[in-house]
């Protein structure tokens, strides 16, 4: 126990628990009155009024601890695109509250409303094998934990595209949920002050990595030109990747090939299978996303006979391209 409370023993430990604890102070007040704790983390992300290392704390004591909700982790077994179905269907259980967590591997984890189509966008697709953790809870906090397992279990048959029996429970309750924010700030929002003293220094902006919602892009396709996606090619590639990663550390590029991601690079002139007019797919993930256009552009160069372009340079050297 004497360990656990080190982090306090500092000013600035203490600080960073106390903000963090009146935060969380703020987000029950939310939950209580009908919110999604979806809703109020992403507008508070948006808002800076939470960084992302929280929202795992915020998840767990909240939904879990105080709330009670059921969870249950899934790996999925097929990408998800389409939620339309989905959001149409889950519009009428108004007395359940979903939670929905979602691990990229490489954009880091998305909490989404699966209520709200809008919600979704920024983490589709869902890609296979992933994890996602599933929280249920009742709006109005009268139903039974079998119940909410069996919303848990319902939700995964809707996302692969099944049907389900409607249940009055469900549909029924006491209270009705508060959907997505429009036009009230939750209680977790920071309210903007209006100085009495001299205007502050700006802040330093604060990384994508830090705060902010991240997202992926859609999969956007360069088409093989050479004859051959072969070794030359592979190399050019990279070089066009690396320099885009030194221009933006904070976004990552993903590779897909037949709907499979693509880990290594060297792969796909390994297999011998990418030949002309083959597609190669690839996305980018993160927060603030910029110059994808001539990414694209340059992936379709390092695809074609003029790859050679992106080889010259010494070795170890960074193309300056972005």
């Amino acid at each position: 126990m004497e360990n656990e409370l080190n982090l306090f023993a500092r000013r600035a430990g203490f600080n960073t628990a106390l903000r963090h604890f009146k935060t969380v102070n703020g987000i029950v007040g939310d939950i209580e009155e009908g919110w999604n704790l979806a809703d109020v983390v992403n507008e508070s992300l948006e808002d800076g009024g939470i960084q992302r290392f929280q929202v795992r704390s915020i998840l767990s004591a909240l939904l879990v601890e105080k709330f009670g909700y059921h969870f249950q982790s899934h790996n999925l077994k097929s990408n998800v695109e389409d939620v339309d179905a989905v959001c149409q269907t889950l519009k009428e259980w108004q007395n359940i509250h979903i939670v929905l967590t979602f691990f990229n591997p490489q954009a880091g984890m998305f909490v989404i409303n699966p209520k709200q189509k809008e919600s979704w966008g920024p983490a589709l697709p869902l890609l296979r094998h992933e994890l996602i953790v599933v929280y249920t809870g009742a709006v109005d906090l009268s139903l039974k934990k079998e119940s909410l397992a069996a919303a848990s279990a319902d939700f995964l048959t809707l996302l692969y595209g099944g049907k389900v029996r409607g249940r009055k429970e469900y549909r029924e309750g006491s209270r009705r949920p508060v959907e997505a924010p429009q036009g009230r700030t939750p209680q977790s929002a920071p309210v903007a002050q209006t100085p009495s003293g001299p205007t502050p220094a700006p802040m330093k902006p604060k990384p994508a990595s830090e705060g902010g919602p991240r997202r992926i892009t859609p999969r956007y396709a360069v088409n093989v030109t050479n004859e051959l996606f072969h070794n030359g090619n592979v190399e050019s590639w990279k070089r066009v990747i690396e320099s885009y990663r030194t221009k933006y550390p904070d976004l990552d590029v993903l590779i897909w090939y037949e709907n499979e991601r693509i880990n290594d690079i060297n792969a796909l002139f390994k297999w011998g299978k990418v030949k002309h007019g083959t597609p190669i797919m690839f996305s980018v993930a993160g927060g603030n996303i910029r110059d994808v256009s001539k990414l694209q552009r340059y992936l379709f160069e390092g695809a074609s006979p003029r790859f050679e372009v992106f080889l010259r340079g010494g070795v170890g050297r960074v193309l300056d391209l972005f």
